[in-house]
């Protein structure tokens, strides 16, 4: 029996992306579930203000990138595109709104933004919806 064919390691590679794809995407939601919370509350915002474009605008940014780009992560729709706002984000948690605080209050973003980046260079995988979009593309194109 032989161990090494590239169909079994194929396999073995869409079920590790997909188990991180998910488990990364349920993560990232409970930070940006009370993110969303906290723009839904209608109270006064206090956050991290971007580039001038106010703790608002910063955290509906925020919101879309962890909450709905981690959702669509799940899915495995628009995956690279999704990747592009959460690495983002995860560069702007990590150098920008914690540049200079000590390791510890980087790690977190530090940990995503690797995953993030290892997602977006592995793709979504055979178990998403990008890959049966595809699929339905190809056979559609005869």
């Amino acid at each position: 029996m032989n161990y090494n064919n590239s169909n079994s390691g194929s396999i073995a590679k869409d079920i590790i992306v997909f188990v991180v794809r998910v488990f990364v995407g349920f993560a990232m939601l409970s930070h940006g579930f009370p993110k969303l919370q906290m723009l839904l509350a209608g109270g006064k915002i206090e956050f991290f203000d971007f580039m001038g474009l106010g703790p608002q605008i910063s955290l509906i940014l925020t919101v879309f990138a962890e909450f709905v780009c981690s959702i669509l992560l799940i899915l495995g729709l628009f995956t690279r595109i999704s990747l592009g706002f959460l690495i983002f984000t995860m560069v702007m948690a990590a150098f920008v709104v914690h540049g200079a605080d000590p390791f510890e209050k980087r790690e977190m973003s530090l940990i995503y933004l690797s995953v993030y980046l290892l997602l977006m260079v592995m793709g979504a995988g055979k178990v998403s919806v990008d890959h049966m979009i595809e699929r339905r593309k190809r056979a559609s194109d005869w």
